[in-house]
This record gives structure tokens, sequence and C-alpha cells, in this order.
């Protein structure tokens, strides 16, 4: 028969100088008796009682007679309780890694489900929307004018000076590189048709795009999703309203209202900075430069760009919401829903443009 002696202060404070002992104890087993002498500790706690245990608990397994002796009567709930607690924590079985192909099905079979159920709240969303532009206008039950001009003004008119300053740098450096490359062929002139079309036809509004995903898109899932966090959403309901069209009709609205005003604002900040770099660098003059834009860009080339505004700021608000509406109840949960909806909303953006693109190039627009 062996017997384990144990003193001190076995408290929380301490139990980490004695943890690695008493794993030595658990594995190497030992004699068909042992007795735990547990007289000589002056204090225990919860942590030093779950040591114990854990010891008592793993010698038994292994077949081991053991005994608690000298146990102060003080201490035989927490005891028991502890005792309780580690054997649930023991008898969890170890779950077996699968298969490779078995586990990438998995994820897989998540991921189409997930995209399954983004799309059937997405198709929710934009039902709630087109229902509520059908609605006359009137106390309780119309368009709410009050809330979707706020929310034009938070998201256009306070979005104007990133987008004026970001689009006139990026005119100015593809003015700048394409004079630069176009000045080995002596047609340095041909950098207003470079600038012209890619501006007006694809980066304008994909540039104020991504700029609104990062900027409203995020803002418009930080602030449902708190709402939900804090179960505004549900009184929303208990009261009779649908959170959906107090919530995400007048943003979805305004959305589709500015990001074509935004994209306008931001194809004429480009063309003034490519005009400017190209006065400096190539010395084209203003007068040259807009006669030279007038005679290179057609009309369907600037409406090619304005038409794709509104699908993309639709999809920058459906997809803002649908995360919004997915947070869970942490913290953690709501980093995660806003980093999706932005990575998400800009994704679907580009290839929207994508998609876009091959469509004017099959009609010859």
């Amino acid at each position: 028969m062996r017997v384990i002696h144990l003193s001190g202060h076995w408290i929380s404070q301490s139990v980490h100088l004695v943890d690695d002992k008493m794993r030595g104890i658990e594995q190497a087993g030992g004699d068909k008796a042992t007795i735990i002498d547990i007289s000589g500790i002056s204090n225990l706690d919860t942590a030093g009682a779950w040591l114990i245990e854990r010891l008592r608990q793993r010698l038994a397994a292994k077949h081991v007679d053991v005994r608690l002796k000298g146990v102060h009567e003080a201490w035989l709930p927490l005891m028991e309780e502890v005792g309780n607690a580690v054997e649930r924590t023991l008898d969890i079985p170890r779950t077996k890694s699968p298969f490779f192909f078995i586990a990438f099905l998995n994820v897989l079979g998540g991921a189409v489900i997930s995209m399954f159920n983004d799309f059937k709240m997405a198709m929710h969303i934009l039902g709630a929307t087109i229902r509520g532009a059908q609605l006359k206008y009137g106390r309780g039950n119309g368009i709410p004018i009050a809330a979707i001009v706020t929310q034009m003004d938070r998201m256009g008119v306070g979005a104007i000076p990133i987008i004026v300053l970001m689009s006139t740098i990026v005119g100015a450096i593809i003015a700048q590189q394409g004079a630069f490359q176009l000045r080995y062929f002596g047609a340095e002139i041909f950098v207003v048709d470079l600038v012209g079309i890619l501006v007006l036809r694809e980066l304008g509004v994909l540039l104020t795009a991504i700029m609104i995903a990062g900027r409203s898109g995020s803002a418009i899932t930080a602030e449902i999703s708190s709402m939900k966090m804090r179960e505004e959403t549900d009184a929303l309901t208990v009261i009779g309203l649908n959170p959906v069209g107090v919530l995400v009709f007048p943003r979805l609205v305004a959305l589709v209202v500015i990001l074509p005003l935004l994209t306008i604002l931001s194809d004429l900040s480009a063309l003034v900075g490519a005009a400017g770099v190209s006065w400096l660098y190539s010395n084209i003059s203003p007068e040259a430069f807009i006669s030279r834009l007038h005679d290179a860009v057609a009309l369907n080339t600037y409406f090619a760009g304005l038409i794709k505004a509104p699908f993309m700021a639709m999809i920058i608000g459906i997809l803002a919401s649908v995360e919004g509406m997915k947070v869970g109840g942490s913290a953690e949960s709501l980093g995660r829903r806003v980093t999706a909806s932005v990575v998400k909303a800009i994704f679907v953006v580009i290839v929207v443009d994508g998609l876009f693109a091959m469509f004017y190039a099959a009609i010859n627009f």
C-alpha cells in the first residue's frame, strides 16, 4: 500500500508549484491500493481540490484502489462538487479527427448552406425594400423621408472629402503614368483618351463603390448588429414594426440615391487631377485637355459607368444588412460580421463590374 502525504497551502496562487509532480504520479500509476492523506493541508480552495480529485480519479481509472484520508468536515461539500466536475470532464470522449475528404465536404456543405441562407435573407430584404417603395406617404406606414435624408447626409455628404481626395490622386497617378509611357511614341495627347475612358467607364464608379463599401457598408453592419445585440430589433417586432422596413429600407434607399451622385463627383475629381498633371507634366493646357476629352469620350462612355452605380449600391446595402442581421451576442461576432460585410461587398462589387464589362462588350455598348 502506498500513502501520498499532501501538506501546505493548496490554493490557486500556489497549486502550479505541485501540478507537475501530481501529473507524474498520475502517469506512474503504482500500487493497487493508495491512500491520499490531506490532513496536513492548511488551506484548500477549488484549484487545490481540483488537483486532488483529478489525481484520485485518474488513479482510479487505472484500477488503483484510492481513498482520501484526513478530509476536514468543512471541505466535504467542496470536494464533492469538484469531484463531480472532474468526473464530467474526464468522461468526455475524445473526438477523432475526420478523414480529410470528409472534413472538406463538411466545410463545403456548411459554406453552401450559409450562402443559401444569406441569399434568402438578401431576397427578404430586397422584397421588403421594393414593397416599402410602393407605400404611400402617411403617418406610421409611409416612406420615411426624414430617415432617408438623414442617412443620405451621413453616407453621402460625409463621404465627399475622402471621395474627392482619393479620386483626384488616382486620376493624377493614371495621367502621370500614362503620359510617361506614351511619351516614347510621341502620343502624349492620348493620355486624355486613356484617363477619360478609364475613369468614366470603370474606375470612377468602382473606386467610389469600394470606398462606400468600406465606409458606409461597415457602418450599416455595425449599427444593425449593435441594435440586434441589444435586442432593439426584437423590440421593434414586439410593437408591430418590421425591422427591415425601419432599419434597412432608409439606408438602402439612401445608398441607391447617393452612390450615383458620388460617382459623378468622383469622375469630375479624377479628371481634374488628370488635367492638372497633364498640364504640369506633359504641357497639355486645360483647354486642350477639355477639347480632346470632348472628342474622345462619347456620351455612352459616361453612362456605361453611371448605370452600374445603383446596382452596386444595392449590393453594398443588402450585404451589409444581411451581415448585421447574422450577428451573435458577443463583441467578437460583431467584429467578424463587420469584416465579412466589407470583404464580401468589395468582392461582389468587383465581380459585378466585370459582369457589366462583359455585358457591354456583348452588346457593343
